[in-house]
């Protein structure tokens, strides 16, 4: 199991420190295979962007204009996280009660 997020965020940790075995790939300095951001994007859409991040608030409109898979090509921290892709391929967006009780059963 994959985890994509960012190494210093709070939900990524505690997603990996709850699901064992899985390996937290920081996008920041690994970025993401374009296939994989572009089957996340046709899997979860707009909610795949972070709209309510700092780095979201610091683009201007122009930039916030932008196709959303160039924008979180060039900011990876644009991306809702953790982006989780289990074994099966399966992917899974945050790490709220769905997602833990997917991947948990709880």
């Amino acid at each position: 199991m994959r985890l994509y997020g960012l190494k210093n965020c709070d939900t990524c940790r505690k997603a990996a420190k709850a699901l064992d075995g899985a390996v937290l790939v920081d996008i920041r300095a690994d970025p993401m295979d374009p296939g994989l951001r572009a089957a996340a994007y046709a899997q979860f859409g707009a909610a795949l962007v972070n709209t309510r991040s700092t780095t979201w608030r610091g683009l201007d409109e122009v930039e916030r204009a932008r196709p959303a898979l160039e924008l979180l090509a060039e900011h990876p921290a644009l991306m809702k996280r953790p982006l989780i892709v289990d074994d099966q391929g399966a992917m899974h967006l945050g790490w709220g009660k769905d997602v833990q009780a997917a991947l948990l059963g709880k």
